[in-house]
Order: structure tokens, then sequence, then C-alpha cells
């Protein structure tokens, strides 16, 4: 968040979470003033909230400002539907506003919580895709009061979601495990700040660097920690990374899956939410099976439970804005000038903010049960040149004008489209909002075992089968042989 020592403040919306805000600003004395609230509200036009003057409505009055490089605006309106959100920007943006802030979705806000630090620089991800769900963190996180939870990955774009959510959920103690130093320390600083803000509750924070391929170290840190819920959203995720080093791609996704799992079974974690992809449904890419693999170890170890241990499995299509995804590359080449690259004209995802897919996962935790697969209702597929085109013109240009946008075909691993459940699965609604449960109308085929001891010597050095360690050719021929929807580059099958 930017601090203001001077300037004007102009507080888009004047409702409860902006008057919250006024109040902080103004008892901070250190963010600037407040001049006004702004709002389409009739019942508020001409009063006073908190002695701020609420003027309106916002298009009109906004053509009349006369702003300055230190004048910022903040939009407090966390239900605000996407489009509307697009068209504010596009007013503020016209009167003036360099600096645009905005409050997070209304699914982080918790009983009217908003505060100054929620804030941050309005992005395109805010304007692009469908509104999302509305989740009461409060109700859907009561299940993890007083609960040690524990989130593989914490310092990625899912995990640290997951992390800042769980603020509110009241849990003991919160575990931010992964194996990148610098991103336990970002997240750990960044979840210390929100409380000493008042964000959340007081959960102890417990930062823990470790890597998820040491089993034994894996089931000796959840023997110390007692974890009651773990939710596991560390993996290898970039496609193109994963086909150029498929076996660190399994020994960390796969074999690091199943160390968290045994482990979690061993201490007796009491629920289990493992994360997935659509690119599991019918794989194509190293990266898609080894979380089809993930899939089914720990649907395979829900089958072994009964009573109080629960295991189960969300998955959901691309989430906006996380790392190593075509956002954050999009916004880079806007920045040089272009061109925007695109592999196909054709090409089309499913995208949900990162947010939402975090708000509903912490849902699903709570109200899934031992051994489903869950899935996540993406809405339609976005064409990704449409999304390009509006990220370009977010900047305030146009695309194949300002910016140029060039195809350059399909990478290593990648398809036109992906599907969200497979030819012999079915969705069906659960009663909770865009949260689906899967049904197989087939059992699997796959001896996940077999193939685990086959891989093993590959992923894991063996003395006796030296000659295997590390040879991708033949994990891919293995991979291939139990999963034939995979493409392995170059023996033309597509």
């Amino acid at each position: 968040m930017t601090t203001l020592k001077s300037g004007r403040l102009y507080i888009i919306g004047a409702g409860f979470a902006g008057q919250t805000l006024a109040r902080e600003i103004r008892a901070k004395a250190i963010y600037g003033e407040v001049v006004a609230f702004l709002d389409d509200d009739p019942e508020k036009i001409g009063r006073k909230i908190e002695g701020i003057p609420v003027l309106g409505p916002i298009r009109d009055v906004a053509r009349l400002l006369r702003t300055n490089p230190a004048d910022e605006a903040i939009i407090a309106i966390p239900s605000a539907a996407r489009e509307y959100l697009s068209e504010l920007y596009d007013i503020l943006k016209r009167a003036g506003f360099e600096r645009i802030r905005i409050l997070p979705a209304i699914s982080q806000i918790v009983q009217g919580g908003a505060h100054l630090i929620q804030t941050r620089s309005i992005d395109p991800q805010d304007l692009l895709g469908r509104t999302p769900v509305t989740v009461n963190l409060r109700e859907s996180l009561s299940y993890l009061r007083g609960k040690r939870v524990l989130i593989t990955g914490a310092g990625g774009s899912i995990g640290s979601e997951l992390c800042r959510q769980l603020l509110s959920g009241g849990a003991a103690r919160l575990y931010l495990f992964g194996h990148g130093e610098n991103s336990i320390y970002q997240i750990d600083r960044e979840l210390h700040l929100l409380q000493d803000e008042g964000v959340g509750e007081k959960a102890a924070l417990v930062p823990i660097i470790g890597d998820l391929k040491d089993r034994d170290y894996i089931d000796y840190i959840l023997g110390r920690l007692k974890a009651d819920v773990i939710f596991h959203a560390a993996a290898y995720k970039h496609v193109p990374m994963t086909e150029e080093n498929p076996v660190a791609a399994l020994e960390n996704n796969f074999f690091g899956t199943e160390n968290l799992v045994d482990a979690a079974r061993k201490h007796r974690v009491k629920r289990f939410v493992f994360i997935t992809t659509d690119k599991a449904v019918e794989p194509v890419s190293v990266y898609g099976v080894s979380k089809y693999l993930c899939e089914r170890l720990v649907l395979e170890a829900a089958a072994k439970e009964s009573g109080e241990v629960n295991f189960m499995v969300v998955r959901f299509g691309n989430v906006l804005g996380s790392r190593g995804s075509i956002m954050p590359l999009f916004q880079k080449q806007i920045e040089k000038g272009g061109p925007v690259t695109i592999t196909d004209p054709e090409m089309r995802r499913w995208f949900m903010t990162i947010p939402e897919a975090c708000s509903l996962v912490l849902e699903a935790g709570g109200v899934g049960e031992n051994g489903n697969l869950y899935l996540l209702d993406m809405g339609e597929p976005v064409r990704i040149r449409d999304l390009a085109e509006q990220m370009i013109r977010f900047y305030g240009l146009e695309p194949d004008k300002d910016i140029k946008i060039e195809y350059i075909g399909l990478r290593p691993g990648e398809r036109l489209d992906e599907q969200l459940w497979a030819g012999d699965e079915q969705p069906v609604h659960t009663g909770y909002n865009r949260i689906l449960k899967v049904v197989r109308k087939k059992p699997y085929r796959i001896d996940l075992e077999a193939l685990r001891n086959r891989l093993n010597p590959i992923c894991r050095y063996d003395p006796s089968q030296a000659d295997r360690y590390r040879d991708g050719a033949a994990l891919r021929r293995l991979l291939k042989e139990a999963i034939p929807s995979l493409i392995i580059p170059g023996d033309g099958n597509g």
C-alpha cells in the first residue's frame, strides 16, 4: 500500500466500507485528507457523512473535478459488479486520476472490516471476467476456528491468497509452508502487517521452509505440527517448464504429494484439501498427468479412511493474475510496447479471480466430504485474444494499432481448449453456489501402486537401477502407457 503525506483523497462509495476507510484515514492523519465521497445513491447525495460531503452522481461530478497528480481515488464498493467497476475506472481516468486504488472483493471483507492496508492499485483482473460470487468468510470458515492449519505453497499465488483469507477464520495457528525462502518471508511479513492493522483475527503465524520431496522431513514436521487441516496448493505448475523438466515435475508434484498424504494419514490430519487443475482432465502434458495422478493419490487415500478423517480434491481452471499465467506476461509485453503474443486466435480458457477461487476452495474444504472430487463452476470460457484486447485497452491503447498482437503457435504441453471434466465424469450440483461435485461413471483402471514403483527409480536414486535415474524419455513412456492422452513431443501423436 502507498501512503500519502499530503494530497486529496476521494472515496468512491459512501457505504459502510467507504465510511470505515474515512474514519481510519482521519484517525491516522498520515494519508492525506478525504475531500469527498462520490456516490450514485440519491439518498446520500448532498448529505455529510463523518463530516465529509457526499457528491454525485459520480459520472456528473467527476467531470467537474480538477484533480492534480497527488489526488487519489479509492473505490470502496466491494460488492460492485465487474461492469460497474469498469465504468467507474473509465470515469475516474477521464477525470484525471492517475492513482486509483480498490478494496478487495466482498468475499475478503468480513463483517464490514474494511481496512486501508487492504487497498491496492487497480489492475486489469479487477475489471475482467465475471463478477465473483459472494462468500461469507466468517460463516464458511467456522470449521477452522481454533484449529491448526497448514498451507503448502503458502508463498505462491493461490497459497498466499488462502493465507490472507484464513486470517478471518479464527484458526489457532497458520503454518506457512514452502520451499522458497523469500516467498515465505514475504507472505509471513504481509500477514503480520495485516494483523497489525486489524485485519482478521490473531492466529499465530508459523513460517516453515521445507521441501515436499524430503519424505523423512515431511513425516517429522507433520508429527511436530499436529495440524488439523491441510490445504495442499504447492506444485510445479508452468506447463512449458514442466515439459522441459518432466522428472522434476513428477518428483515434486506426484512424489511430494504422496509424502504429504502418507504423513497426513499417519499423523491423523482431520481434513486434507488437494487443489488441482483442469489440465488434469484427460491430460496431454506432463504437468497435467502429474496432477491427475495426485488426484488419484488423494482419492485412494480417502478410500482407506472413514469417520473423522476427510481427504478431498478441488479442481478449477485458470485464475487471473497468478504467477506464470498469461496476465502478468501480457502486462509486461504491453508496458514495453508489445507485441502481445498469443498461441492461437481461437485458444480459450476458463478464468476466475484468485480471491474467488480461494474463497470457494475454503468453503468446499468445510462442506466437502471424504472421497469427493469437487469442481468450481468456472462459467463460460474466454477467448485469449479477447482478454489480450481488453488488457491493451485498460492501458488506454488500441489493439493492432498501438500494440501489435502476434500468434506464436501452441507450445509443448498446450492445447486449444481445456476441459473441466472427463467423458466418464459428470458434474452435479451440491447446493452451494459455484461448487459442483464430480461423479465418476466408471471405475479408475490405473494401478497407481504399480506405476509408482516403476517411476520410483527414475525420480529417486536407486544404486541397483542407476541407469534409470533422471531418464526423462523412460518416464514419458511409462506415463504414456498408463495415460494414453499424454502427448510426447516428436512421437507423431499430436
